[in-house]
């Protein structure tokens, strides 16, 4: 069993993915057993066979979702966001902002790549705008230092596929030699390169050979003050430099790319959604241009970034939705068609936003600043904490310091009396000559204060003391009191710390002892000395060690105080974002309700400006919700780790508020209609297919022999071959199948399969015209069909052909005019590059031309292809096969009447099926044609200016540029109305085409409904085999597809259920 069985629909986890899986191990299973059948004819055989194609080769359905936005919008930061993973190039600036990057599914674990070059007539007719922009009008250089300007666009881009050509050499070179330079370059231009990674760091790495500019970076500086070194060490290290710095500087490909294609296995991606990043600049490439112009064309959806800043303050939502993109559509507006994500939001001045927003007094607001200013008191409380007990700490310091100075000379006195050596000391003497002196007002002080007023200034007052003196007052006598790992010293110094004490330490004595002269110190009186000042420093060292305890409490608190303070300046950050959020999102709906609606009007005024009611709503705007997303992609990739090394976040502290799960799951929203609508069609066509299939092998029961072959004569168009489903050759090319399917067009799979028909000799009647129910079907059909295309090209005349000349009139009425502001409104070297690009620059001409044109139709253009075009046909179409078949019940024998009219209801229902399958087909190529067809107005009248731009272009020397926009004026002043009018000519022209063209493929598609009519209605004069083999192989079949039918019925309900659910 190719697929899983269920016991009942609430043991299936419904979704349409898994729907078309099962699906396609049923088509298998089913495959399977037919294969073993022997058929009743050849047709049968072609259109089981087709039938079985048809349903294997339906995958689940795609969604296009076009990304577009003005550069540093952050499409790329936000593509990365969605797809988990940092899959989309950001490196590589001019290469990535202007080629197109298609990114779609695929299960596989790498991450795959295609990147296609540019031909070589397409790089040359690049090449040939680009060294236009290097000069001016005399011929002269241009500065190329302004990498915004066209001329340093110019020069980056061709120095970097040249690095060897210098500027002067390059502008009096002409293309072909330019190509000739470099053979390397002419072999990549026109090649796919494939790039396959397990993860995106080497994927970055791979596609850097080919996206990274190798130009030098810019503002480094050379070490002017370096002394040169001729060591050989440095002339070696020199020479590799030297190959490096050549390496580095080779010719960079980026220029060169056309498009890059990108699968990889994320999560986001799984439900057929595909992301086509689009380019956010004008390129010079027309090629690249035109690339995005078709994925504009063939899209599903449009996602559109800006910066949140700009979204609102600028009115972005209005410049990009606003009339000119609608009328580019040419349609009406649906809810899932267009989506805003308005970017960075973590972007944030708390100062400006919340008067802005007046948001003050909110209570949430109020209790985040309460707890900043809380840890703002608390800090300063804690700073002044660490202070004082860094200042006791510096004052007990140099207290020990000087009483283990007194301790060390008293043991070394102490010891040179037991050994009956001369000592003399320096501390204690001098500090006995200080005692006398001030009469004695210090004795018995070790149990006090552990030093005068004076010295606790100096101690206090000594900056130079810092916390490694502390240190080496814990680490003597270590053994006796608690030390911290970092102050461990080693045990010299514990010596040499022991030295200074015993100087100090006897020093220390001296003051504290009662007047005595040096004549009467004895060992016995040293002793004591020296335990009274080992107890000193017992009392300072605990004092010393409480201090650092308090100062360590007050470093832990502040850091602690720290950590909070930037939890609440970020929850600060992210209320005010939500907040700001909350308000972008309602102003840009509805600043795009106003745009709708100024369209709308503009068109109902077109239409009857004589009873133009500006204050009735044409449609309920209120229930226009444009999807307006608000997404941090920086602080959603930082909270997850996506990138190393790049802080925490600044704003938000979850992922749902960064927006950018919300946004993830609308993605895979957008694609849920098409999935479950292809989920239920690919369904209900193998439900059909396999009852089609049982009631062949069950047979219509106990017929005569005679009864069968009277309705064979009148109604078989071939006669019966009695062959296999598959022979051995066909079993091979079986095999084949998902390969030569998948490459083979549907036109010549359909052309292969009617060669096959007609090898079967037809069958005739007398004046040698086909007979039976193929040939009669297919002669009715095609006579309707030409009727409906007939009907067709009347309805576009009627519909459009008037609305297309006043609207040729008003462009052309408009187009000088709008020539000379178009003009007026830029610099004038920003005007002579859109001549040199014939009007499709940084603004395109073209279009702007057409508008009063498109405008004018845009309502009835939608209004025509909104309509169900084909209702009469799809009547017609069934008439004819109910009048058939109403035939045929009135030819069968008395014994076949019940047999007919039952097997009559099989077929009417096959039948009803396909013809739905068929006109939904036909709708969907008729809508990608129309849409095609709306645009080829601006690519028509830049045809007929192409003249005029060359022209303007001749013109050099003083005054050029008033000479430029003159002749062009007077250009399009003598032509307008032969382009405009001869778009209007092109439009109708077209669309006659199409419905040329639509009308073939329905005789073709209607074809294959007759030969599965006549198939379904074999089975009446068709007998099967009795032999052992077939009898084992239908049984087989019957119970196969009683099992297939039983679960696509529990699917059924699980899909009613899942949907009800959601």
């Amino acid at each position: 069993m190719l697929y899983e069985l269920h016991d009942s629909a609430d043991n299936i986890s419904y979704t349409p993915e898994a729907a078309l899986q099962v699906g396609l191990g049923m088509v298998k299973t089913l495959k399977a057993g037919i294969n073993k059948l022997e058929l009743g004819s050849k047709l049968r055989k072609d259109v089981w066979l087709r039938e079985i194609d048809n349903l294997l080769s339906q995958g689940a359905p795609t969604t296009m979702i076009a990304v577009c936005g003005a550069t540093g919008a952050g499409k790329s930061s936000i593509l990365n966001a969605i797809l988990d993973d940092n899959i989309v190039p950001t490196s590589g600036m001019r290469a990535c902002t202007a080629v197109v990057t298609e990114i779609a599914y695929h299960a596989a674990p790498t991450i795959n790549a295609d990147v296609s070059f540019l031909s070589e007539d397409e790089w040359r007719a690049e090449l040939a705008v680009l060294l236009d922009d290097l000069v001016d009008e005399d011929g002269n250089l241009k500065r190329t230092t302004d990498l915004r300007s066209d001329s340093g666009v110019a020069w980056h881009k061709v120095h970097a596929v040249y690095p060897s050509i210098s500027q002067e050499q390059l502008i009096h070179l002409t293309v072909d030699q330019i190509l000739a330079r470099d053979k390397n370059i002419a072999n990549v231009l026109g090649t796919t390169k494939k790039i396959s990674a397990k993860n995106s760091t080497i994927f970055a790495q791979e596609i850097a050979k080919y996206i990274d500019s190798k130009d030098q970076k810019r503002g480094g500086k050379k070490d002017k003050t370096k002394v040169p070194d001729n060591s050989l060490m440095s002339m070696l290290t020199k020479d590799k430099n030297k190959e490096t710095k050549k390496k580095d500087h080779g010719p960079a490909l980026w220029p060169l790319i056309r498009q890059v294609n990108v699968r990889c296995n994320a999560q986001a991606l799984s439900t057929g959604a595909i992301l086509v990043d689009l380019p956010g600049v004008a390129d010079a490439n027309a090629a690249r241009n035109s690339i995005a112009k078709d994925y504009m064309k063939k899209c599903n959806c449009i996602w559109i970034l800006a910066p949140i800043t700009r979204a609102v303050d600028d009115k972005t939502a209005r410049d990009l939705l606003g009339e000119a993109f609608k009328l580019q559509l040419m349609s009406t507006y649906d809810a899932h068609t267009i989506t805003f994500i308005a970017s960075k939001c973590d972007d944030i001045s708390c100062s400006e936003v919340i008067p802005a927003l007046g948001i003050e007094d909110d209570p949430e607001l109020e209790e985040i600043e309460g707890r900043i200013e809380q840890y703002k008191e608390e800090t300063a409380d804690f700073k002044k904490k660490k202070t004082t007990a860094e200042s006791s700490m510096k004052a007990i310091d140099k207290q020990l310091k000087d009483v283990r100075a007194f301790l060390a000379e008293y043991e070394q006195h102490k010891m040179a009396l037991e050994n009956g050596e001369t000592f003399t000391p320096r501390l204690t003497t001098t500090a006995h000559k200080k005692a006398q002196s001030t009469d004695k007002k210090r004795k018995n002080t070790r149990r006090g204060k552990s030093g005068s007023p004076k010295r606790h200034k100096h101690f206090g007052d000594d900056d130079d003391d810092d916390d490694f003196e502390m240190d080496d007052i814990d680490d003597y006598l270590n053994d006796d009191i608690h030390v911290d790992d970092d102050d461990e010293r080693s045990y010299d110094e514990d010596d040499d710390d022991d030295d200074d004490e015993e100087e100090e330490g006897d020093s220390d004595e001296e003051e504290n002892t009662p007047d005595e002269s040096e004549e009467n110190v004895t060992v016995e009186v040293l002793q004591e000395k020296i335990g009274d000042v080992k107890e000193a420093i017992q009392v300072e060292r605990e004092q010393l060690n409480n201090a650092r305890k308090a100062r360590k409490d007050a470093v832990d608190a502040l850091s602690n105080l720290k950590k909070k303070t930037t939890k609440a300046q970020r929850d600060k950050n992210a209320f005010c974002s939500l907040k700001r959020s909350e308000f972008s999102r309602d102003v840009l709906k509805e600043d795009f309700r106003v745009g709708l609606k100024d369209l709308d009007d503009a068109a109902a005024e077109e239409r009857n400006p004589d009873f133009f009611d500006p204050t009735h709503n044409l449609r309920n705007y209120d229930d226009i919700d444009l999807p307006v997303f608000t997404c941090s992609s920086r602080d959603y990739v930082r909270i997850t780790g996506q990138v190393k090394g790049d802080g925490d976040p600044s704003c938000f502290s979850n992922l749902e508020d960064t927006g950018i799960p919300s946004l993830r799951e609308w993605c895979h929203k957008l694609t849920i209609s098409s999935r479950s609508r292809a989920a239920k069609q690919f369904h209900t066509h193998l439900k059909t297919f396999a009852n089609s299939v049982r009631v062949y092998v069950d047979g219509i029961g106990d017929v005569t022999i005679a009864d069968r072959e009277s309705l064979r004569e009148k109604w078989e168009s071939t006669p019966q071959g009695g062959e296999g489903m598959h022979d051995d050759e066909d079993d091979d090319e079986d095999e084949d199948m998902p390969h030569w399917h998948g490459i083979m067009s549907r036109a010549l799979m359909d052309a292969r399969l009617f060669s096959m028909n007609n090898q079967s000799s037809l069958k005739v009647d007398a004046r040698g015209e086909p007979i039976g129910v193929t040939p009669r079907l297919v002669k009715e059909f095609g006579i309707h069909v030409e009727k409906s295309v007939s009907d067709l090209q009347d309805l576009f005349r009627d519909g459009l052909e008037d609305k297309c000349r006043v609207g040729a009139a008003n462009a052309a009425e408009d187009a000088v005019q709008h020539v000379d502001e178009f003009a007026a409104s830029m610099h004038w070297a920003t005007y002579r590059a859109t001549l040199r690009r014939h009007g499709s620059w940084r603004r395109d001409l073209n279009v702007e031309l057409v508008t009063p044109f498109t405008r004018n139709i845009a309502s009835s253009w939608s209004t025509l292809f909104e309509s169900d075009l084909f209702a009469s046909l799809s009547d017609a179409i069934m008439t004819c096969i109910n009048k058939l078949i109403t035939d045929v019940e009135a030819s069968a024998a008395a014994g076949l009447k019940d047999h007919v009219h039952a097997q009559s209801s099989v077929s009417q229902e096959e039948a009803r099926h396909a013809l739905v399958q068929t006109m939904e087909v036909v709708k969907e190529a008729l809508g990608k044609e129309q849409k095609e067809i709306s645009r080829c107005l601006a690519p028509h009248v830049q045809n007929e200016l192409t003249d005029g731009y060359n022209l303007a272009l001749q013109e050099r020397g003083s005054g050029s540029v008033a000479r430029q926009k003159a002749i062009f004026h007077n250009y399009v002043d003598g032509h307008k109305h032969d382009a405009f009018d001869g778009g209007a000519e092109v439009l109708m022209g077209r669309l006659s085409t199409a419905a040329e063209t639509i009308g073939k493929a329905l005789k073709e598609s209607l074809r294959e409904l007759a030969e599965k009519i006549e198939v379904s209605l074999a089975v009446l004069w068709e007998g099967t085999q009795d032999v052992p083999n077939q009898i084992r192989a239908r049984l087989h079949i019957m119970q196969s597809v009683s099992k297939l039918l039983n679960q696509l019925d529990m699917w059924s309900k699980a899909a009613e259920k899942a949907s009800a659910a959601s």
